[in-house]
């Protein structure tokens, strides 16, 4: 798989949309991140090349990468391009945050139960 076939494929993000432009592209890769259309070390379009592409100003996309990399989901390597990293890596951010989350909900007092019940209400889920 080329990384032009999944990203962004025929995905266009939506200007009228109350989300911003770089915030459907971080949320686009995450989702094709997510059920594998982009592998561990498939290497992302060039920040210019995907703007032209999406019909975007540069710095929509290089936020969009840069935030997915904060996040750790890709890696960018110099002139070698901007890489999905593995999830292992991805979840090791996550898992400082989750052991953050859980000792600052056992400091105030807070039932596993009711940490979950927390955490899902962030996420949205009913």
């Amino acid at each position: 798989m080329t990384p032009a076939s999944a990203l962004p494929g025929n995905w266009k993000p939506n200007s009228a949309s109350s989300v911003p432009l770089f915030e459907q592209l971080r949320l686009q890769v995450i989702h094709l991140v997510d059920n594998g259309a982009l592998v561990p070390g498939t290497r992302l379009p060039a920040v210019r090349a995907l703007a032209e592409h999406l019909d975007v100003a540069p710095h929509t996309v290089a936020r969009a990468y840069k935030e997915l990399e904060a996040a750790g989901i890709v890696a960018t390597r110099g002139r070698n391009g901007t890489v999905v990293c593995p999830r292992d890596e991805r979840l090791g951010g996550l898992s400082a945050a989750a052991a953050a989350y859980a000792a600052e909900a056992k400091a105030q007092g807070a039932s596993f139960a009711e940490a979950v019940k927390l955490l899902a209400a962030a996420y949205d889920v009913p």
